[in-house]
């Protein structure tokens, strides 16, 4: 199965190929994940609404202009820009969305899910995402960590911001925290006695399998 990935912001050589290779560990047998920068005209982060809106629309054109040869297309990115919303038409090769898959599996398997993100821009889009997917009945919200975008690339500092957030989950019945990145290598089991962190690639390339 090869697919076609393309990120949601502007990111150098380096960045892509970190990136790739988080792929490449996490892709089980049969499976190439191809990533592909979204180009220059898009935003190198995404810290407004705005940015998350041109984001979405300029993924949805890398995706449609890579769709033959490939057996799918991957936003890489937990916020699903250019995924057909539910009941809505479906390209061929699909588009498969990273929340969609790893979300809706917990949901299905009846889990209680919250979710971290870096900062509200991302929280309130992640929000949107899960009440248009329908899953608001078992979802207990977002808790914003207030974290630059270089703070992607350091796990160590994703994983101190992510702490106390897993703990007030675990409070308040969460069973799987979603961590709102899927650019982030961290690993997902932090405590045993917390919530278990939700990787999106990791989850989505298990279901795959």
């Amino acid at each position: 199965m090869r697919i076609h990935a393309v990120t949601p912001i502007h990111v150098d050589e380096a960045e892509v190929a970190r990136r790739q290779a988080r792929y490449d560990a996490l892709a089980p047998r049969g499976v190439r994940v191809e990533l592909h920068d979204i180009g220059p005209e898009a935003p190198r982060a995404l810290e407004t609404e705005a940015d998350v809106r041109a984001s979405e629309e300029l993924v949805g054109k890398a995706l449609a202009a890579a769709r033959p040869g490939v057996d799918a297309t991957l936003p890489d990115c937990v916020l699903d820009p250019a995924v057909p919303a539910p009941g809505g038409e479906q390209p061929f090769p699909p588009t498969l969305g990273l929340l969609r898959l790893g979300v809706g599996a917990a949901v299905l398997a009846g889990a209680r899910v919250a979710a971290v993100a870096r900062n509200r821009a991302i929280a309130a889009e992640l929000e949107a995402r899960i009440a248009a997917y329908g899953w608001s009945g078992a979802f207990l919200g977002v808790t914003v960590l207030d974290l630059a975008v270089e703070d992607i690339e350091d796990g160590d500092r994703w994983v101190r911001a992510v702490r106390p957030a897993l703990e007030r989950a675990g409070a308040a019945g969460a069973d799987v925290v979603l961590n709102g990145c899927s650019a982030v290598d961290v690993e997902e089991g932090l405590d045993p006695a917390l919530p278990r962190l939700l990787d999106p690639i990791s989850t989505a390339l298990r279901l795959l399998r």
